[in-house]
């Protein structure tokens, strides 16, 4: 029992470490620079409580839970030794929480607006939705796609800067004739799929693959499939504006 409290204690420790900075910050500028009384001091307080009490539970569940599943599924998959399986679920995995990703969502839906204000799309509830729904799939197919690369780069141990460098030179020649209404939407596209269930279901996923598989080593090919991940939706996004502007 007392072991658990100071394992608690610990935990909470450690958050509050790594929040210290940023309230060092925020109370640097508004004391020091602003010199201004704080809001309903109160209420942070009580909401900063729940962020250090939210967090420290977030990251105990992320190390008993999300790393251990999919360190346990690439192994079960590579055992299993078949191909197909192990792609098709890295592809599902890469899609399904890319899909339901509430910060694409949020980017797809204020893209169509502004892509309809801006006269690039029709004007209008059903091609906003439309417009909205053909880019968030978009993005979740070349997330899934992203990590179907990733693994097959952990199976035949292809160096990861090439297929890095390759990627963004695709970016670059790209970003020469897309329509320029889509690059921003594209880059940032790169930046919300890497979200809290996905990121350390993809890191344990490629760890474990690389752990398995004779001759890999998991620090050189383990990691990197997040990198894939921010890079290919990029490339797709640019391809989607290429295309619709046709």
């Amino acid at each position: 029992m007392i072991g658990s409290i100071r394992g608690a204690f610990g935990l909470l420790g450690g958050t509050l470490r790594d929040l210290a900075p940023i309230l060092v910050i925020i109370t640097f500028f508004q004391v020091i620079v602003l010199r201004q009384p704080v809001d309903d001091l109160a209420g942070i307080a009580v909401g900063f409580v729940f962020v250090l009490l939210g967090l420290t539970i977030f990251v105990q569940g992320l190390e008993m839970a999300l790393f251990p599943l999919g360190e346990t599924l690439a192994n079960a998959f590579a055992r299993k030794g078949s191909l197909f399986w192990l792609l098709a679920f890295a592809f599902a995995l890469g899609f399904g929480t890319t899909v339901a990703e509430p910060a694409l969502i949020a980017v797809g839906a204020e893209a169509a607006e502004v892509m309809a204000a801006a006269g690039f799309i029709a004007a209008g509830e059903d091609s906003e939705r439309y417009y909205a729904q053909a880019l968030r799939y978009t993005v979740a197919f070349s997330v899934g796609t992203s990590l179907v690369v990733g693994v097959v780069r952990i199976l035949k141990g292809w160096p990861i800067q090439w297929l890095i460098i390759a990627g963004y030179v695709a970016v670059l020649l790209l970003t020469a004739v897309a329509p320029e209404e889509i690059i921003g939407v594209a880059f940032d596209s790169g930046g919300v799929t890497t979200s809290t269930i996905t990121v350390p279901l993809v890191t344990a996923l490629g760890v474990g693959l690389a752990s398995v598989i004779k001759g890999r080593n998991p620090m050189i090919d383990g990691f990197g499939l997040i990198a894939f991940a921010s890079l290919m939706p990029i490339i797709f996004v640019l391809v989607f504006g290429v295309t619709i502007s046709i």
